[in-house]
């Protein structure tokens, strides 16, 4: 008996206090649900699951995929202000910012560069995908200094992966956040109050203009998203310190879990509803406030739910799809695109997403997550993992 409670034991309140063995789940889920918006942007597959005999549509959640891009901001600025609200907590100093930054450019910039130079020695130069020297000389600038998002070329028009605009957003969110991370640990009402204002004032300029393309997705639009990310990292050290583990606290924690997810649920089918392409931006911009305070409830919530739940999400396999979620993230678009236009699988129609080939919808789906998977594991374990350590101990 103590072993199986053992196991249900969440090391939320064993572990090291960086790591939440339940939030590996919640990162891939995130990434998968994002993954899952770009399949069906190619296959046009609509699933649905039948309940009692009653059909219902997951149309509307693969049709939101893109608003998980939220929740995955939200998540890095929780996991990163962690060790500074611990640190809050005890009286000890904070971490230091060379530290910051050396952890943070060995995690993302090998992997984000590997793919930049593979796309462009083996994809974009071959196919003569720019009109001239200096526009690939600029696009590639932009990728290299992660300001690729403040202009049209190398966010709409590069062949340099599209998908790699949440990179850029997430380093210039690092580059501001030894200051935000310091700001909210002395004055966390001032810091929270100004940085969510900002993204508010962003977001109604962006909204007043008649395109909002370029500026409903820059990093000011998610300044709110990663302010709730550190307050949601401060209740979750508070509670961590003063909540007594009993079953009754997990019930509650739980029965938020449920509230949260029929209220995602609720704004995700809303979101569904947005027709034209600009009022999905609008609505996006409209949601993202109360989207991000839902998710920051399941972050809070999730470590400290009932056994069963975080077992779910905290198990090896959890443990080992957070660990390929980057690459993952990183390829899996590309894959899906490539696949489609090369014609795997074979379809009798031209078309076979628009004529609604079933069989060949199906397929393509399993071929598109087992070579996700696949390339995302390689490039991890063979690339990512052994050069970060060989970087971090230099």
């Amino acid at each position: 008996m103590q072993k199986i409670i053992s196991i249900y034991k969440d090391s939320a309140f064993n572990e090291r206090e960086d790591y939440i063995p339940s939030l590996n789940g919640m990162r891939f889920l995130m990434v998968f649900l994002v993954a899952c918006f770009h399949i069906w942007q190619q296959s046009w597959l609509s699933p649905s699951i039948t309940i009692g005999g009653k059909t219902h549509s997951l149309d509307y959640l693969f049709r939101t995929g893109y608003m998980w891009v939220d929740g995955m901001l939200l998540l890095s600025a929780f996991l990163l202000y962690i060790p500074y609200a611990v640190a809050k907590e005890k009286g000890a100093p904070s971490q230091s910012w060379k530290v910051f930054y050396k952890k943070r450019l060995v995690r993302i910039v090998p992997s984000y560069y590997l793919c930049i130079f593979f796309l462009l020695f083996f994809y974009a130069l071959p196919n003569n995908l720019y009109a001239s020297g200096s526009d690939c000389i600029k696009d590639l600038l932009a990728h290299i200094s992660f300001t690729h998002t403040l202009f049209p070329f190398s966010y709409y028009s590069t062949p340099l992966n599209g998908a790699l605009w949440t990179i850029g957003v997430q380093m210039q969110f690092y580059f501001l956040f030894p200051l935000l991370a310091r700001g909210f640990r002395k004055q966390p009402l001032l810091t929270y109050t100004l940085m969510t204002a900002t993204a508010f004032v962003f977001r109604a300029y962006a909204k007043a203009l008649p395109d909002c393309a370029m500026f409903f997705n820059q990093m000011p639009a998610f300044l709110d998203v990663f302010a709730n990310g550190f307050l949601a990292a401060s209740i979750y050290v508070s509670f961590k310190r003063s909540l007594k583990e009993n079953v009754y606290s997990r019930i509650f924690f739980s029965l938020c879990l449920a509230v949260c997810a029929i209220a995602i649920t609720t704004l995700l089918k809303a979101q569904a509803g947005e027709m034209s392409v600009s009022a999905i931006r609008q609505g996006q911009m409209n949601r993202r406030y109360q989207f991000s305070l839902l998710i920051s409830v399941v972050i809070i919530g999730l470590p400290q739910s009932l056994g069963g739940i975080r077992l779910i999400f905290s198990n090896k396999g959890a443990k080992f799809l957070a660990g390929i979620s980057y690459q993952f993230y990183i390829y899996h678009q590309l894959i899906a695109v490539w696949l489609k236009k090369s014609g795997i699988p074979p379809s009798a129609y031209e078309n076979p997403n628009i004529q609604g080939d079933y069989l060949w919808q199906i397929k393509y789906i399993i071929i598109c997550l087992f070579a996700a998977f696949a390339v995302s594991a390689v490039i991890t374990y063979l690339f990512e993992k052994p050069l970060s350590k060989k970087l971090l101990k230099k």
